[in-house]
């Protein structure tokens, strides 16, 4: 029987840890795709992305971080000679990111 309530604790203990890591996988792709969209000068992508992270990530300084961060490196990589990603192909990203990020911080 403790072993049973051990085993239970524990896996109840590593449900938020899975959560984090969902989330923060989220936030890396929509910060990588805001990125890309500031390189490439498509500002209205840049809005939509930092509005879906505003809108649906808890506004904590650990997200702030990994968003930026994921922007920051996108941003650099872009700027060594990559080609833009047409429009529409940017915009799809964007759409699957945001169902993503928006299932990751869903509150229960």
């Amino acid at each position: 029987m403790k072993i049973a309530a051990v085993a239970l604790v524990l896996s109840i203990a590593a449900l938020p840890s899975f959560a984090a890591d969902e989330g923060s996988a989220a936030l890396i792709a929509i910060g990588e795709i805001n990125g890309i969209a500031l390189a490439c000068q498509q500002p209205a992508i840049v809005s939509r992305a930092r509005n879906a992270v505003t809108s649906s990530a808890p506004n904590t300084r650990a997200n702030g971080e990994i968003f930026e961060n994921a922007t920051n490196s996108a941003y650099l990589a872009q700027g060594k000679g990559q080609a833009c990603p047409d429009v529409p192909t940017l915009v799809k990203r964007l759409a699957d990111a945001e169902k993503n990020l928006s299932t990751a911080f869903a509150t229960k």
